[in-house]
């Protein structure tokens, strides 16, 4: 399989107003997310910092606002008015500021998040849960029509990729629960490939970045039995990050980047 490639990452800074999500501890918040950016510049992406929007408590979760793939973007649709907003004000930042051209399937009930969204390379699985539909899942399909898409009902109150992610070319990294295992059986009937599974013991381990070789996961503080799985049994080089407080409210590590290719220069924000 094709490696998946990436030039850019776009992410958002923490507005102060994230406090309304819950507590946590707001300073090391902050620094968790500017190492996360400066980790994200090591691995060798461009790294576009959006400003934070006090509006938006949850902005810095960029991830649920859009898919970008093939440098084509396809916006999110929420019925939640706040995260609604996040996808409208990325849908401005692609188009006006980074010049990346925006897709509209027009599926009138359509509901899609970004979490849901799973591309491994060489097909989409999306999540049907809380957060996307059926009609969602058929817009990633008209948006991009040059990859099987195939729906996957996500049980729980989480979004797909924190049940699963990418941990390699053919890779997927899963956990023990009970949810996960029921998704991962579900998408390897679906699926139109055979992929590899890496299984971890902390659920919230399941999420993590692959980015053009490398292996980003969360720290062994913070996962402690699978930091030992992934590192026995990944030979892909690999780097962990403490997410422990900006991450309480998320997905986990995808949900604070937008990952794209991209062969014209983009100028930072």
């Amino acid at each position: 399989m094709t490696p998946l490639k990436y030039t850019h990452a776009i992410v958002a800074r923490i507005s102060e107003s994230l406090r309304q999500s819950g507590e946590f501890d707001y300073v090391k918040a902050k620094q968790q997310h500017q190492d996360f950016c400066t980790l994200l510049r090591d691995v060798g992406l461009d790294v576009i910092e959006l400003p934070p929007d006090e509006m938006l408590p949850e902005g810095v979760f960029v991830e649920n606002a859009s898919i970008i793939c093939n440098g084509v973007a396809l916006i999110s649709k929420s019925d939640n008015l706040l995260r609604q907003r996040e996808a409208d004000s990325m849908e401005i930042v692609l188009k006006k500021e980074l010049d990346i051209p925006v897709v509209n399937p027009n599926i009138p009930n359509a509901l899609l998040d970004g979490g849901d969204v799973l591309f491994t390379g060489r097909e989409f699985f999306v999540g049907i849960s809380n957060y996307t539909n059926e009609d969602g899942a058929k817009s990633v399909a008209v948006a991009f029509p040059e990859y099987p898409v195939t729906p996957i009902k996500v049980s729980g109150n989480n979004r797909l990729k924190y049940y699963v992610t990418m941990a390699g070319s053919d890779l997927l990294s899963v956990s023990t629960s009970i949810y996960c295992q029921e998704i991962i059986k579900r998408m390897e009937r679906e699926a139109s490939f055979k992929y590899h599974t890496i299984t971890l013991p902390e659920e919230h381990a399941a999420n993590m970045l692959y980015i053009n070789g490398t292996l980003i996961h969360r720290s062994p503080r913070e996962i402690p039995a699978s930091y030992k799985v992934i590192k026995e049994k990944i030979d892909t080089p690999s780097r962990s990050i403490d997410i422990s407080e900006f991450g309480k409210f998320s997905n986990g590590l995808t949900s604070a980047c937008l990952l794209l290719r991209r062969w014209k220069s983009i100028r930072n924000i």
